[in-house]
Formats: structure tokens, C-alpha cells, sequence
């Protein structure tokens, strides 16, 4: 993150302008909206500009630019066509600690200007870093579509009722489901519909109907999918930014975790192979816990929560104990490798089913129905299986599984470290010997293995190519 994004405060407060132009004038509209009282230097000034600098209280100096300039203002724009001067300027401002911003010259900015979706009092601010505005402006131009002029007025409508809900609910987690029904039930569908005097009704009746009442926590179960944050489903990213506490486990993506409320509490709670950072009656009993403070706790899970995610087990902890929660499925990850690899995991000519297989059981063991693995016509998926990788394939191939039956393993699926490793059940274990292999990993044993070569599309950033090895 380049910059950070902060709203500034500028009603009353003195900006310098240096320049006198269409530029100047431009930033100078913007920074009379915003309240500023506006100092403008430039030996010549437009007509435009002194006319709006007079109406906002402020002064021009028609002459060329003096550092004393500088002298109890809050923020400067050097916005002239003479580079030397802006970065003179830009200088100056730095020396004294002052934020400067140098029109079409990010290197000489402390601040840079967004491109502003104006819905007062709430403010859409978009920004590439000055590296590409035509991008910001076409992103902007989106979000204009996406937010009515009436969310303006929805937001005038919170802020007359702020202290009176900040009174009648003395928790911020209170505070925040009660907004959160606001904005998204009938409250707000009466300003949209332009009906502010009864959604002002509404919204005065709800809260001397639940003033001092306490909030029932909740758990959302969420499936995070294989890794691509676009594979979240819509349910997965609104209660991801409605949730209060987060426990995520090692097979959450960073990017996904990102998409979490920002000042949500996070808890990790990683599970690898006979390596548990929480216990997973503790992560059962953490849940209970935390809901029972009254707080929506997110269980942020890898893949789907029902395949091989232990989602069952959690919400049986749950609803013993009278938690509410939630589940959303996610596309697990023999869905989203498979397809990301190219390989359909059924097909009319090649397999008739498909059987999800866990690598290793409670126990640690690889004791698996070896009879019912090899029955022809079905594609294997391994979850969890690259330490157990030579017990399966000699398993498979014990119990009738031809020894040249096609095999994938897939590492880090649908994300940029995407790589495929193609081979058989004799020769997988050997690959993936002399091959590195970072986790997660899934496994794929069939004959729609071989459709990879003609179907794979998905090309990561980061690939290795080799002869009957990584793709």
C-alpha cells in the first residue's frame, strides 16, 4: 500500500494555492467545497479563481511565490506549469512538515487527490497512486452507478440519530448490528423510495423498541474456497465484513482474510498434518465462548466446511449448546483445483463418478476400502494424501488399479503458485521426489487426468514446464 487513504478536515482551515490557471482553479473548487479558506499565489490570477477566493474568505497574492507563503497553512497545492517552481514548492512544504500535493507530479506529493464520490456525509474515495487515473476515474465512474444520491440522505439520517442510538445501545457490537439493519432493511428502502419522514418514524420506533436490549451472538461457518478470492460467493464477503471476531485456519488465503472487516479481532487456529496451533475441542469450545459474548464470530475454513473441513463437528458443539449459526458452502478444493488444472473430474467417455477421499484418518493411518477405490469408471480425489502418496499408490495398485492409471497432484490450487504435476500411479512417487512441492496439495487418479494437456487454461504467473513433469 503506497498510501494511505485519510479523510482531512479542512472547514476554515488555511490551503495555499500556488498557481493561478485552470489547474489552480480546479483544485481550488474542490477545496472551497470541502470548507478550506484558500491563500492563492500567482502573478496572474483567472477572473474564475479571485471571484471564488473572495466568496470563501481567503486572499490572492498576485505576485510570484515567497516561502513565507507557507506560514500558518494546513495544506499546499503547487499547481503551476513550471516544474522547478512546483518542485521548489513541494520542497518548502516538506521542510516545514507540511502535506503538498504537485499536480501531475506524484513524486513531489505527500498527498494525492482521489477520484471523490460525493454522497454526503459519506464520501467514496478512489485511488492508483497517480499511476493510473484514467483507471481510477472508470472506477469511480462504477461506484457512481452502484450508489444513489440517496445514500446521502440515508447517512444524514444516522448521523441526527447517532447519539441517540449511541445512548440507547452502550455496546459498540449493540451499536453496530443495530446500524446494520438499518442500512440494509426497511429503514433504508423508504429513503431510497424517497420517503424520509417515514423511514424517520420507522427508525424511532425501532429504537424504543430494542433500547437496552442485548444482542445474541452468532457463528457463521463460511467456506473460503481453494485460494482465488473471486471463487467467494456473495453470502461468504457480507458476513466476512459483518463479523466481529475471525478464526481462520492455514488454508485461508491472506487475500481472502483481507476482505474480513478491517477492525475485526483475528485468531488463528491453523491445522496441519499432526500439527495443530488450537486443539479442536478448544476451536469447538472457543466458538461457544465468543458467541456467548454476544459476538458474530466468523470460522473462516478452507475449501467447504463439510468436505473434509470438520464443519460438522463445530456446529455439533454449537447446537448442543444453543448457538445460533450459519453455514455458507464454498467451492472446495477438488472443484476449483480440478477445473483450474483442466481436468474435469467426471466425463461421459472416461468416468462415470467421482469419490472425495481423505489421505490420512484420525488416527493418522492410510487404512483405506481399497476395494471400493479401484472400481473402474470413478475419478479419485485425495485430500491431505502427499505424505500418504506412496502408500495410496501401491494401495491402488495392490488391490487392481492398473499401475499406468493417469494421476495429478495439484499444488496451491487456482492461486498465481498454481503448479500441476502430471504422471502415473508407478511413477508419481518418483516426481514428486525430485520435485518441490510446496502445500496445499491435492491429488487426482483417473483417466480424465489425461484430459489435462488439451483442456488446461489456466495460466499462473509463476509456471514450470518440464518433460512429463510440472505444468
Amino acid at each position: 500500500m503506497e498510501y494511505l487513504p485519510l479523510f482531512h478536515n479542512l472547514q476554515g482551515r488555511l490551503v495555499l494555492v500556488v498557481g493561478g490557471g485552470e489547474i489552480a482553479l480546479r483544485k481550488a473548487r474542490l477545496l472551497s467545497e470541502a470548507g478550506a479558506r484558500l491563500r492563492v499565489v500567482a502573478p496572474q490570477i483567472e477572473p474564475q479563481l479571485e471571484t471564488l477566493v473572495e466568496q470563501g474568505g481567503g486572499e490572492c497574492l498576485v505576485r510570484g511565490y515567497q516561502s513565507a507563503d507557507l506560514n500558518d497553512t494546513q495544506l499546499v497545492i503547487a499547481a503551476t506549469d513550471d516544474q522547478a517552481l512546483n518542485a521548489q514548492v513541494s520542497a518548502d512544504a516538506q521542510a516545514r512538515q507540511l502535506p503538498v500535493n504537485a499536480v501531475d507530479a506524484p513524486q513531489l506529493c505527500t498527498v494525492i487527490f482521489p477520484a471523490i464520490v460525493d454522497r454526503s456525509p459519506l464520501m467514496i474515495a478512489v485511488s492508483s497512486g497517480s499511476h493510473a487515473p484514467v483507471l481510477a476515474r472508470l472506477t469511480r465512474a462504477r461506484i457512481e452507478t452502484l450508489f444513489p444520491h440517496s445514500y446521502g440522505r440515508l447517512a444524514q439520517l444516522a448521523k441526527r440519530f447517532r447519539d441517540k442510538v449511541k445512548a440507547a445501545f452502550p455496546q459498540i457490537n449493540q451499536r453496530r448490528v443495530f446500524w446494520e439493519n438499518v442500512f440494509q432493511g426497511d429503514i433504508a428502502e423508504r429513503i431510497f423510495a424517497g420517503q424520509d419522514e417515514a423511514a424517520e418514524r420507522l427508525l424511532e420506533r425501532r429504537l424504543a423498541e430494542q433500547a437496552g436490549q442485548g444482542y445474541q451472538g452468532e457463528v457463521y461457518l463460511v467456506g473460503a474456497g481453494p485460494g482465488d478470492p473471486d471463487l467467494l460467493t456473495f453470502r461468504a464477503l457480507r458476513l466476512m465484513q459483518q463479523a466481529d471476531v475471525v478464526l481462520y485456519d492455514r488454508l485461508v488465503a491472506p487475500a481472502i482474510i483481507d476482505l474480513c472487516r478491517r477492525d475485526a479481532e483475528r485468531i488463528y487456529v491453523g491445522k496441519a498434518r499432526a500439527e495443530h496451533a488450537v486443539p479442536q475441542e478448544q476451536i469447538n469450545q472457543l466458538l461457544v465462548d465468543l458467541a456467548r459474548q454476544g459476538k458474530r464470530v466468523l470460522r473462516l475454513k478452507g475449501g467447504d466446511p463439510f468436505i473434509f473441513g470438520r464443519g460438522g463437528e463445530e456446529i455439533e458443539e454449537l447446537a448442543a449448546n444453543g448457538v445460533a449459526f450459519q453455514v455458507v458452502p464454498g467451492i472446495t478444493a477438488a472443484n476449483g483445483c480440478s477445473a483450474y488444472a483442466g481436468i474435469p473430474l467426471t466425463h461421459r467417455d472416461h468416468a462415470q463418478s467421482v469419490r472425495f477421499v481423505t489421505g490420512h484418518r484420525k488416527d493418522g493411518s492410510t487404512d483405506l476400502p481399497w476395494n471400493d477405490l479401484v472400481a473402474p469408471g470413478q475419478t479419485l480425489v485425495f485430500y491431505m494424501g502427499l505424505v500418504g502418496l506412496a502408500d495410496i499408490c501401491a494401495g491402488l495398485i495392490s488391490h487392481g488399479r492398473d499401475e499406468n492409471t493417469p494421476m495429478a497432484l495439484v499444488q496451491q490450487g487456482t492461486t498465481s503458485n498454481q503448479k500441476v504435476l502430471i504422471g502415473t500411479l508407478k511413477t508419481m512417487p518418483q516426481l514428486v521426489e525430485n520435485t518441490e512441492i510446496k502445500p496445499p496439495t491435492l491429488l487426482i487418479v483417473g483417466e480424465v487426468v489425461q484430459l489435462h494437456d488439451k483442456l488446461k487454461w489456466f495460466k499462473p504467473e509463476q509456471v514450470e514446464s518440464g518433460a512429463g513433469g510440472v505444468l
